[in-house]
């Protein structure tokens, strides 16, 4: 039986090349939600996200962390499958999506390019291997001006990975967006700087800095279809599954 993905977000950057990557794959487009202004090209609009969820198998969502708490109780009342692609969630949109994936399956991930997972895990291992008190980390991003929120989401989770490695949390070691006398870095932190400009799909650095030796990761995006592929393949795998909340990770077999 032919898979039924709603496309949440339909209109934006990302909207296009997701209609078109769902029917590459083979699975039907059930319909999108755009902004109210904006019409979809080619596929059914739908009013609100419980419609779209009812006509759909499972939704992916790309669109606003304003979004977030509201689209979590729609999508857990329609018992259906979401894929939540979107970017600057806070700490209490985050627990309503964990509040969802008590009823239906979820993939939330901050990047859905197979290539950012791999990142990652490395990252991860990376944390775990090279010790706090002689590596420094820091994380260095930049995307295009448009972008609203800072850090992105794909940088958070590689200040995740690392705090992991690490046995810590992050909201106890992040420093983000140093400016003015801010004093010695402190032993452990994650640090982030965030870069706005031109059209730039995304570029994500992970340095270890230590006294003898720097370790760099990077990864650079250049086609937003490798987001698109990543999530379409997402939601082909959630599809039909039990309640729980999962990553990119899971889907890769990771």
């Amino acid at each position: 039986m032919t898979t039924r993905i709603g496309i949440a977000g339909v209109t934006g950057r990302m909207g296009q090349l997701l209609v078109e990557e769902v029917r590459a794959a083979g699975a039907e487009v059930s319909g999108g939600l755009g902004r109210s202004a904006a019409k979809p090209t080619g596929v059914m609009a739908y009013k609100d996200i419980a419609s779209l969820a009812a006509a759909s198998d499972v939704v992916i969502d790309f669109t606003n962390a304003a979004t977030a708490q509201d689209f979590a109780a729609a999508m857990a009342a329609s018992g259906k499958g979401w894929v939540l692609g979107t970017s600057g969630l806070s700490a209490a949109d985050e627990a309503a999506v964990a509040k969802a994936a008590e009823h239906i399956p979820v993939v939330y991930a901050s990047n859905f390019s197979a290539g950012v997972n791999l990142v990652l895990a490395l990252a991860e291992r990376m944390g775990a291997a090279l010790p706090a008190d002689a590596y420094d980390a820091e994380i260095v991003e930049m995307h295009h001006r448009q972008k609203v929120d800072a850090p992105s989401g794909t940088a958070i989770g590689m200040g995740r990975a690392v705090a992991k490695g690490r046995g810590v949390s992050l909201d106890d070691v992040i420093e983000s967006g140093r400016h003015g006398h801010t004093g010695a870095r402190k032993t452990g932190a994650i640090g982030f700087a965030a870069l706005r400009g031109g059209q730039v799909v995304g570029e994500h650095t992970l340095i270890f800095a230590a006294g003898t030796e720097h370790i760099v990761l990077t990864h650079r995006a250049f086609d937003r279809r490798a987001f698109a592929t990543g999530a379409v393949r997402a939601a082909l795998w959630v599809a039909g599954r039990e309640a729980g909340l999962r990553s990119m990770m899971d889907v890769l077999g990771m």
